[in-house]
C-alpha cells in the first residue's frame, strides 16, 4: 500500500475506533437521565449535577453535554431515593430535587434552573481574585490565605486595615492544620512567617479596601468563570464523605488493594476509606511530643508498600504496617528540637537504594536524613542559593537514585540535592517568583512540579537541565501538587477554582473538570490499574475523599 495511503487508513481506522468509543459510553445503560435548561439559556452544557442517595455517604456527579443533557451509569446509581443538587455559577436549583430510580429501570428527571440572587455566596477563591481590583502582586499576597479558610470570610468582613493587623498577628500563633471550628495554638516562641511589618501592612490595607469595611456591598463587579464545555464534561465524580466534619483529608492516596489511605491534617490518625463500602477506618498514631499540636500532612509510600507519615509538630515521622497495623516512630533528635520543629514532608520513595529516608524540617529550614534500621540522625543543615538566600523548600521529592529536589517556595528555585556528595546544584524555572510547591518523578526520572504562583505545572528534565512550563488556562489555579500518569499527562489539582486540571504535554492542551462543590485540593494521586486512569483528592476544608473519573 503507497504510504499515503497506510497513512489514511489508519486515520480512519483510529477515528473509527474513537466513534465506536464514544458511541459504546453513549449508549451505556443510564439509571437516571434528563436535560439542564432555563428559561433564559434553553439547554445549559457543564452543568454538574449531583445525586445522592438517602443513607448513603457517596455523592454521585456527572455534567451536561453541549445539548444540556446528562446521565448518571447504571453502574453508579443503586436503586433508591435520591437528592438532587446542581453546580452553576449564577443559577439555582428550581427543581426537580429528588429522582426515584428504580432496579434495572430508567429514571428521567428534566432539571430546571432560575438565576440565583446570591451570586457572591457562589464564587470560587479563583473568581473573587478575578473580581478583586489590584495588581496581581496585591492578590497573590492572599494566596497564603486559602490554606486555612476560603476568601468568603475576608470579603464578607468589616475589619480595618488596623484590625485586619491585629487578625494576623492573632494568626500567626495558630497551627496549621487549625480550622474556625477546631483552632490549634503554635507553643513557646513558635510564630508562622507572614513577612515585613510593610508587607503586614500593605496587605491589611488592600483587605480593607475589598471587603465591607466602608460599605454594605462590594464596590466591584463579580466576575465568574465559565462553565465546562467539552471534553470537560465527559467524567464522572464520586465524593465519599468521611464521618466527621473536622476531619481534614490533606494527602489521600490509593494501594494495590483499592484502599484509600489519607492524613488527618489537625487529628491524630491515619485514615483509610473503602470506595466499595464507603467504610472509613481510622488508625489512631502515637503522640511522640506530648502538648505540641496534632494532626499530620505528607503521605508516602516505601518500595515495601509500607506508609510514612509526616507528623508536623510532633516533631518526627511515623512508618504504618498495613499487614500488622502497627506504627513505629522516629523522633528528630533533643538537640535538634524547639517548639517550631516541624515534620511536614518526608521522601522514603527510592530508600531502597541506601537505606535512608529524606525529612525537611521548617523550622530553619533544615534538610535531614534518617537511617531507620539504627535510628540514626543526620542534619544537612539548610542550603542557600547563588544569591546566599536560604532555600525554603516545600516539597522534598526525590529520585530515582534518592537524591533529593528542593522545591523553593519562596522563589523560582529548583535545588538538586546529590545524596552521596551532598552537593547542591540550583536551577530557576523561567516563570519569576513561581513557588515551586510540591511534585514528583515519573518513570523517565523526571521532576514534575507545581509552580503555585506561577499558576502553571514544571516539568525538568536531569539530562538536559532544562526546566519546561505550561501555564493553566483558568487564572488563579494555583496549582499545589503534580503527578503523572501512565498515559504521560500530568495532573494537578486547585485550592482556589476548584477544578482539576489534566495536560497532555504533547500538544500541551489541558481538560480542567469542576468539582461539585468546594474543594480545597492539596496532593494528587492518579491510579493507572483503571482504564481511563483514575484521580484521587481530599477534600480538605470539605471532609470527604473526591474520586475523578474521565469517560476518555
Amino acid at each position: 500500500m503507497h504510504p499515503r495511503n497506510l497513512l489514511l487508513a489508519l486515520a480512519a481506522g483510529a477515528i473509527a475506533v474513537g466513534f465506536t468509543l464514544v458511541s459504546a459510553q453513549a449508549q451505556a445503560p443510564m439509571a437516571l437521565s434528563g436535560q439542564v435548561s432555563s428559561a433564559a439559556d434553553g439547554p445549559m452544557e457543564g452543568v454538574v449535577v449531583s445525586a445522592k442517595r438517602e443513607g448513603s455517604t457517596a455523592t454521585i456527579s456527572v455534567v451536561s453535554d453541549s445539548a444540556g443533557k446528562f446521565g448518571f451509569p447504571a453502574s453508579k446509581l443503586a436503586p433508591g431515593r435520591y437528592s438532587l443538587a446542581i453546580r452553576a455559577v449564577g443559577y439555582d436549583l428550581e427543581g426537580p430535587k429528588n429522582a426515584d430510580v428504580a432496579a434495572g429501570g430508567a429514571a428521567t428527571a428534566d432539571i430546571k434552573l432560575r438565576p440565583t440572587r446570591n451570586l457572591a455566596k457562589q464564587l470560587t477563591n479563583a473568581e473573587w481574585l478575578a473580581s478583586f481590583p489590584g495588581t496581581d502582586t496585591q492578590k497573590k499576597a492572599l494566596l497564603n490565605c486559602i490554606s486555612c479558610h476560603n476568601l468568603d470570610r475576608i470579603v464578607n468582613s468589616n475589619h480595618d486595615a488596623a484590625e485586619f493587623v491585629q487578625v494576623f498577628d492573632r494568626m500567626t500563633g495558630y497551627y496549621p492544620g487549625s480550622t474556625p471550628q477546631h483552632p490549634q495554638r503554635l507553643l513557646g516562641e513558635a510564630r508562622r512567617n507572614l513577612g515585613q511589618a510593610a508587607g503586614v501592612k500593605a496587605m491589611a490595607e488592600y483587605l480593607a479596601s475589598v471587603n465591607l469595611s466602608k460599605d454594605e456591598v462590594w464596590d466591584y463587579p463579580l466576575k465568574t468563570l465559565p462553565r465546562p464545555t467539552g471534553r470537560a464534561t465527559r467524567v464522572v465524580i464520586t465524593e465519599y464523605d468521611l464521618p466527621r466534619k473536622q476531619i481534614q483529608p490533606h494527602d489521600a492516596i490509593v494501594d494495590a488493594d483499592g484502599m484509600v489511605w489519607f492524613t488527618h491534617f489537625g487529628e491524630q490518625f491515619l485514615g483509610k476509606l473503602d470506595p466499595k463500602t464507603g467504610q472509613v477506618s481510622e488508625y489512631p498514631l502515637p503522640v511522640i511530643k506530648p502538648g505540641y499540636p496534632i494532626g499530620t500532612l505528607d503521605l508516602e509510600t516505601d518500595k515495601a508498600g509500607n506508609l510514612w507519615i509526616a507528623m508536623m509538630y510532633q516533631g518526627g515521622v511515623a512508618k504504618f504496617d498495613k499487614a500488622t497495623q502497627k506504627f513505629q516512630t522516629w523522633k528528630v533528635p533533643d538537640q535538634w528540637q524547639t517548639d517550631a520543629t516541624q515534620q511536614a514532608f518526608l521522601s522514603p520513595t527510592y530508600s531502597d537504594v541506601d537505606g535512608k529516608v529524606w525529612v525537611k524540617n521548617s523550622d530553619r529550614a533544615q534538610i535531614l536524613r534518617l537511617d531507620p534500621v539504627t535510628g540514626q540522625w543526620e542534619n544537612l543543615g539548610s542550603f542557600k542559593d547563588a544569591n546566599n538566600r536560604t532555600i525554603t523548600s516545600y516539597g522534598i521529592p526525590s529520585d530515582h537514585d534518592n537524591n533529593l529536589y528542593l522545591l523553593d517556595f519562596s522563589s523560582s528555585n529548583i535545588g538538586k540535592l546529590d545524596a552521596k556528595t551532598g552537593k547542591l546544584t540550583v536551577y530557576r524555572s523561567p516563570i519569576p517568583n513561581s513557588r515551586p510547591r510540591r511534585g514528583r518523578v515519573d518513570e523517565q526520572n523526571r521532576l514534575w512540579f507545581a509552580e503555585y504562583a506561577g499558576n502553571a505545572i514544571g516539568m525538568f528534565d536531569p539530562k538536559t537541565e532544562k526546566i519546561q512550563e505550561w501555564v493553566l488556562p483558568t487564572p488563579w489555579g494555583q496549582p499545589y501538587d503534580v503527578v503523572t500518569d501512565k498515559n504521560g499527562e500530568a495532573w494537578t489539582g486547585s485550592m482556589l477554582s476548584d477544578r482539576v486540571s489534566r495536560l497532555d504535554p504533547k500538544t500541551g492542551e489541558f481538560v480542567e473538570y469542576l468539582m461539585p462543590k468546594t474543594t480545597n485540593i492539596r496532593r494528587v494521586f492518579v491510579d493507572n490499574s483503571t482504564s481511563p486512569v483514575s484521580f484521587w483528592v481530599g477534600s480538605n476544608h470539605g471532609a470527604s475523599i473526591v474520586k475523578v473519573e474521565p469517560l476518555d
